[in-house]
């Protein structure tokens, strides 16, 4: 009888602990929760809707060199090839385009200079997060202080220089030039950076960045460097 009520006490005491186990667990490790505002929110599924209407679109573009291809006869096919190959260059930075766009300027802000304040090279983190910027908000062709911003582009500091494609850029006077797809997404791109925190983020290093109203059209240069294919091998019979 004894055995039984020991028995009985021993398994109720281990059914007791383990539920007090596992609330002691839910108390420490509280489940995850989104804190994210509605603003928020919104504003991450506006930019995945936009990065869908984009893969759309190049869908959209793929598929139409298809039926150009399949529909085309011999003759035809090497116009649809080279036109083919042109816009491939255009896309690669290799040739030179113009169209719509918005021109910025960074210069030192000449009253911190006139109070004793000393000139610092443009900060490469800086100019990284504003080209990263443009291209998110319409941006497809960039060209800073004359060099072409291609996908193979760098931007950093070396001895204390900060270099474009490897090429020192200027610390008193740089000219940005963007091209957009079309007039409406340039005025866009540029309602975006004007309302935006760059210009005071620009002040802060002492520089002064003036965001030119939107133009119809805009002439950037081709890349002038060699681009590499780093996982394009060739192979030997070739």
């Amino acid at each position: 009888m004894e055995k039984n009520v020991v028995i009985r006490i021993t398994i109720i005491s281990f059914i007791v602990g383990f539920m007090i186990a596992i609330q002691y667990n839910t108390v420490k490790k509280p489940e995850l929760r989104d804190t994210r505002d509605i603003w928020e929110i919104r504003q991450e599924l506006s930019e995945e809707k936009k990065r869908h209407s984009e893969l759309l679109d190049e869908i959209a573009s793929l598929k139409k060199i298809k039926s150009e291809y399949e529909n085309n006869n011999n003759e035809e096919l090497g116009e649809v090839l080279q036109s083919t190959v042109e816009d491939l260059r255009k896309r690669a930075g290799l040739t030179k385009v113009t169209g719509p766009g918005v021109h910025l300027n960074i210069q030192p802000a000449e009253e911190l200079i006139l109070s004793g304040y000393k000139v610092e090279p443009i900060s490469p983190d800086l100019l990284i997060r504003l080209v990263n910027e443009i291209y998110r908000y319409n941006g497809l062709y960039i060209e800073i202080d004359g060099q072409r911003v291609v996908h193979t582009t760098a931007i950093r500091d070396i001895n204390g220089k900060t270099t474009v494609n490897s090429v020192p850029i200027s610390n008193s006077n740089v000219d940005i030039y963007i091209i957009t797809e079309t007039f409406e997404k340039a005025e866009k791109l540029h309602s975006y950076l004007y309302a935006s925190t760059f210009q005071d983020d620009f002040y802060i290093d002492n520089l002064k960045l003036t965001i030119s109203p939107a133009k119809e059209e805009i002439t950037i240069d081709a890349y002038d460097g060699e681009l590499t294919n780093t996982y394009l091998l060739k192979s030997e019979g070739d």
